[in-house]
């Protein structure tokens, strides 16, 4: 090689210079504490020279002294044991280059390091929560507990879907023949002018006992449905298969259970609604619905209410905690109201964010088969929206249930899903049931006796 000034080569590697060298290297007296050479002895006729002269070649650009490592050098190189050659991205497999020397700890790394490997030491973090079904087994975000129940419905269509839609079609079928043969006559008669007291009486206890019958089976309908997906969900989070049959011989005991559950909650709610309104009424009738009456009225209703979303929220766990851990009535409330405890806000919004998509994938189911309806029976929606009239013939009840049905076997198992999955998101927070969940999907490393380390979020 040419040592031109535009590029030199950097000089031999320290670590094969310490290799030559070895201790007596290392121990090798510096140019500073070197002796100096002793002046040649004066010729014949020639004047002695002084130890401190220099040949007069020392000046020149090519002198060579105790500094001769320094001349090997081009102008504007870097001093030797501050170079080091580049680095790429180290090859697959191949572990990533040594700093450079005299770097330090301290020091960037070399540019084109693909840095540290993300495992070991806890360079990279927790690693990722075990997913066995459908949610990971850890603290949920509102998100997850959506895609769960949405997932819980595409991984096990078969089940969720007959078993929304075994419900659903049963309980339009009643409500078509409620409306078809009994309330028609009703309140065809009701909008008689001419009816008589007698006739208008014995219409409207027909048509509140149909509306009583009706809203019956669709308690009783839900209250299957519920118990049902539950089940389906539970082990869709476990990622088991389960059958209709399975789920119902799994949740019949507790039917019973889950019926009183929900009628105590009505009365609760409606007992809340009763208060609230006595002081505004027993005022009215004293002083005969004047304006203070009213108001009173008015504020008491609005604190009913205000109560009955708190009571409603705080008990919305009841029921998959009476399923799920075989609870009474009383205990499953109280199991509710101890997972919601701290967490009322976020349970809300899971609530009613999951309620606004149930409902809006329920009207654009149903939309279109009442626009058909309309269609059909040869009335408009300005004529309904003007007069009130329902047409109640045949044809509009068989498209408009058939338009209900299909709205409710999609949104059924969503609510029911979040429901669960929030239950279930809330004993990881508190009882970091994950580990648990964990065991029972029989996932590695999670074995009884098994040691962990702590839940995230708990």
């Amino acid at each position: 090689m040419s040592d031109t000034p535009g590029w030199a080569s950097p000089g031999p590697d320290p670590s094969s210079e310490e290799r030559q060298t070895g201790a007596a290297g290392a121990a090798e007296p510096t140019p500073a504490d070197r002796p100096a050479p002793a002046a040649p002895a004066a010729q014949p006729g020639e004047a002695p020279q002084s130890p401190d002269a220099q040949p007069s070649d020392a000046k020149g650009p090519g002198a060579k002294g105790p500094d001769a490592p320094e001349a090997r050098w081009a102008e504007g190189q870097p001093p030797p044991g501050q170079w080091s050659a580049p680095t790429g991205p180290p090859a697959p497999g191949q572990a990533p280059p040594p700093p450079p020397p005299g770097s330090g700890w301290g020091a960037p790394p070399p540019a084109g390091w693909g840095g540290p490997p993300a495992w070991g030491n806890g360079w990279g973090g927790p690693p990722p929560a075990a997913k066995p079904g459908v949610i990971p087994l850890r603290p949920l975000s509102i998100g997850e507990i959506l895609d769960g129940a949405i997932s819980t419905m595409r991984a096990y269509w078969r089940t969720v879907l007959g078993i929304s839609l075994t419900v659903a079609v049963l309980t339009q079928l009643c409500a078509l023949l409620l409306q078809g043969v009994l309330l028609k006559d009703t309140t065809s008669t009701l909008s008689d002018p001419d009816v008589t007291p007698t006739e208008a009486l014995r219409s409207l206890g027909s048509v509140t006992a149909g509306a009583l019958l009706i809203g019956v089976v669709s308690v009783v309908g839900t209250i299957v449905a519920t118990a049902l997906l539950t089940i389906v969900t539970s082990r869709a989070v476990l990622g088991k298969p389960i059958s209709i049959g399975e789920a119902w011989r799994e949740s019949r005991g507790q039917l019973l259970k889950l019926l009183g559950l929900l009628m105590l909650l009505a009365l609760i709610t409606g007992g809340v609604l009763v208060v609230g309104m006595l002081p505004g009424l027993v005022l009215g009738l004293v002083s005969g619905f004047n304006a203070p009456a009213v108001v009173l009225l008015v504020l008491g209703i609005l604190a009913a209410v205000v109560v009955m979303i708190w009571l409603t929220v705080r008990f919305s766990l009841a029921s998959p905690a009476l399923m799920l851990e075989r609870q009474g009535v009383w205990k499953s409330l109280s199991r509710s109201a101890k997972l919601v405890q701290g967490s009322w806000w976020r349970v809300l919004g899971v609530q009613f964010l999951a309620g606004l998509i149930a409902n809006m994938v329920s009207w654009i189911a149903v939309l279109p088969f009442t626009f058909i309806a309309f269609t059909v029976n040869g009335e408009n929606m300005t004529a309904l929206m003007g007069t009130g009239a329902q047409p109640a013939g045949w044809s509009f009840l068989l498209i408009t249930g058939i338009g209900s049905v299909i709205g409710a076997t999609l949104t059924m198992p969503v609510k029911a899903g979040v429901t669960v999955l929030l239950y279930i998101d809330q004993r990881i927070r508190r009882e970091a049931l994950d580990l648990e969940l964990a065991r029972a999907a029989g996932v590695q490393g999670y074995a009884p006796g098994a040691t962990t380390g702590p839940v995230p979020g708990s």
